[in-house]
């Protein structure tokens, strides 16, 4: 709402309050101010509060109090929620329920968990009102368990909100069982057919990764919307089932049920990126270009690039990231790991300049594409420089995967010495991926006296099936092969399976272009 209506609205209400402070047309500014999105709420409450200084109670009821507590909720004013809480005990207004209801709201919305609480076991006899409220708010507050544990309690029949409140506290705990009996329960009440209760079904089982069941709710589904296709796309990339999700966005735009949105475009962006299926990427991207409500900037702007990178078109990455014109850290962040990734390292280095001449200041992530740049191209002495900067300058600290790099930048330029001297300085144990890629530089330099410390280092301990077939493979080069047999009957233990290799080859996609017609 614009500053000249709510002064209009100021002005009108106070007239009425010189001439006929009546509480029901007092309310109605009332209500209009508190919806009004205002920064600070200043208008409503200055209302609220002369309303409030009459010496009777001619001026307001127990609407004004609800108007109040709401607006409290949306201009996160607790101080003031608070004040209203005592003047309702003060008042006895506070014995009215739907007074109850705005608290318990009110309390919710401001993550005060104990004092909402409190005034739920205050109310007398709550309503489904109530009890949505609390396992709603719980959910949204981190207490997904007690928000069960109150659903489980309830003595009153739920509606489609309570339920869906449920389904959303299981999503977030991945209880799958307590899930389905809720689903089970919403078709037995006859509301299986409302668009919200079963796309709250299809989330949960999707996030929990039942997309069996997921598909089951989708394809019943007697109306479906743009959440209904995209909780699916997403459940699909989600577990890993890219080729998937690919198509549910196909059907999506064939059938022309719903329109994507941003949320949309962005995961089957990331499905093409997966696949590396730089076909499906173009044609995601062309259907981007023919749609004026869908901007390159922003999430989108990103995943193009994401996708465009990893599926080696680095020329095309770069053109999207250049359109971009808000350019977050993640932006700068993605084209630097997608330069060093494609064996640019020398222009990753000179790009993190750029990012740094802009204003941006880099996260971890950066750092990561960053060093791994630095370690394909034989910059060591810049890796370092870089390293040391991500510690002492950006106040960063280093994960095993930053660790990593740095490990694989020096075995990679046969600075073993300097490599063990790092392990050995790592505050935290390195992992089977350090141990892997310290490996991988012996088999490259032919180091078999660092291959065998590094045997010694490994021990007990409980490395990947990836580094034990990289010490076989580099026993088996050196034809010890009894060494290398040992590996394998290692590598053949409970709980070890070494995924399979394959090569990925792209064929010719045809599809047609009037699909990316919006």
């Amino acid at each position: 709402m614009k500053l000249q209506n709510l002064n209009q609205i100021a002005k009108l209400a106070q007239f009425q309050l010189t001439r006929n402070p009546n509480p029901k047309l007092l309310n109605q500014n009332l209500a209009l101010l508190a919806n009004s999105h205002e920064h600070d709420g200043k208008a409503f409450f200055n209302l609220y509060n002369q309303m409030l200084s009459f010496s009777d109670s001619s001026s307001h009821n127990h609407y004004t109090f609800t108007h109040a507590l709401k607006a409290c909720s949306s201009f996160h004013a607790l101080s003031k929620g608070l004040e209203i809480h005592a003047c309702l005990i003060k008042s006895g207004h506070i014995s009215d329920r739907f007074i109850h209801n705005s608290l318990l709201h009110f309390y919710l919305s401001s993550n005060d968990v104990v004092s909402a609480s409190r005034v739920f076991q205050s109310i007398p006899f709550p309503d489904v009102v109530s009890w949505t409220s609390l396992i709603s708010g719980l959910s949204k507050c981190g207490f997904e368990s007690k928000a069960m544990d109150a659903f489980s309690s309830m003595n009153v029949k739920p509606n489609v909100l309570t339920l869906v409140s449920a389904f959303s506290a299981c999503s977030t705990l991945g209880a799958l069982r307590f899930g389905k009996a809720i689903h089970a329960y919403g078709i037995k009440l006859l509301i299986d057919g409302n668009v919200v209760f079963c796309n709250a079904a299809l989330d949960l089982y999707a996030k929990c990764g039942s997309l069996l069941n997921a598909y089951n709710v989708f394809v019943k589904m007697s109306k479906r919307d743009v959440i209904s296709w995209t909780t699916l796309l997403m459940g699909y990339a989600r577990g890993g089932h890219f080729d998937e999700a690919v198509e549910v966005f196909k059907l999506m735009v064939v059938s022309r049920e719903a329109e994507p949105n941003e949320a949309t475009v962005v995961t089957v962006l990331s499905a093409c990126a997966s696949v590396g299926s730089l076909s499906l990427g173009c044609w995601v991207h062309s259907y981007i270009d023919k749609r004026i409500d869908l901007c390159i900037d922003g999430n989108i702007g990103n995943a193009l690039v994401n996708m465009y990178v990893k599926c080696g078109d680095m020329k095309m990455g770069l053109k999207v990231f250049n359109m971009v014109v808000r350019k977050d850290v993640i932006s700068w962040g993605t084209v630097i790991c997608g330069l060093g990734m494609n064996g640019y390292g020398k222009q990753a280095v000179q790009m993190f300049s750029h990012m740094l001449v802009h204003g941006v200041l880099p996260d971890d992530v950066t750092f990561i594409g960053l060093l791994s740049a630095c370690s394909h191209v034989g910059l060591v002495s810049d890796g370092m420089m870089f390293f040391k900067a991500m510690r002492d300058s950006y106040g960063i600290v280093p994960q095993m995967r930053h660790y990593g790099c740095m490990v694989d930048m020096y075995g990679r330029a046969g600075m073993f010495e300097e490599a063990v001297a790092f392990i050995r300085g790592m505050p935290v144990e390195a992992g089977g991926p350090i141990w892997g890629s310290l490996l991988q530089a012996c088999k490259i330099h032919g180091n078999e006296e660092m291959s065998e410390w590094i045997k010694g280092q490994l021990g007990d301990k409980n490395v990947g099936v990836g580094t034990l077939a990289l010490l076989s493979n580099l026993y088996a080069s050196s034809e010890r092969w009894e060494d290398a047999n040992k590996v394998r009957k290692t590598m053949r233990g409970p709980g070890l399976k070494k995924v399979a290799g394959f090569s990925w080859v792209e064929p010719e996609v045809s599809l047609d272009s009037s699909l990316c017609v919006a």
